[in-house]
């Protein structure tokens, strides 16, 4: 006999999945360039980043609770949480998935797009930027 379906588990989420919600959930707070690295073939503590910037202490933290919360509804759980009381730059690690919210002056000194820019952009469904193009999709030149 089958479980009931609000008694079955849920599914885990692929990579793509899970950077999609992210970064949904982070457009959803007016994150600003958001975007998503496959940092596979860089990196053995991650496949995937998820970098995006808010303009104040509140709106990061918004920004990172609304990924707290699209991962949560599908099962994904955070294995830890830094920097939220700051706010100016907060990590969300799920294992395979770490994401940064970052105040811009924040992000800007620690250039993370520069630093991973071996990575490749990820293509992220409904994530477009205000001129159309995804913001996953734009290389960074070194």
């Amino acid at each position: 006999m089958t479980p009931p379906e609000s008694m079955e588990s849920p599914q885990p989420l692929d990579r793509i999945t899970k950077a999609t919600l992210a970064a949904q959930a982070a457009s959803d707070r007016k994150a600003e360039d958001v975007v998503a690295l496959d940092v596979r073939e860089l990196t053995s503590f991650a496949d995937t980043f998820v970098v995006a910037t808010g303009r104040s202490d509140r709106q990061v933290r918004a920004i990172a609770d609304a990924i707290v919360e699209a991962l949560a509804a599908r099962g994904a759980k955070a294995m830890g949480v830094e920097g939220h009381q700051e706010g100016r730059w907060v990590l969300l690690d799920y294992g395979d998935l770490v994401a940064h919210v970052f105040q811009r002056d924040v992000r800007d000194h620690y250039d993370l797009d520069r630093l991973w820019s071996d990575a490749e952009p990820l293509p992220l469904a409904g994530s477009g930027g205000p001129d159309g193009d995804s913001p996953s999709q734009r290389r960074v030149e070194r």
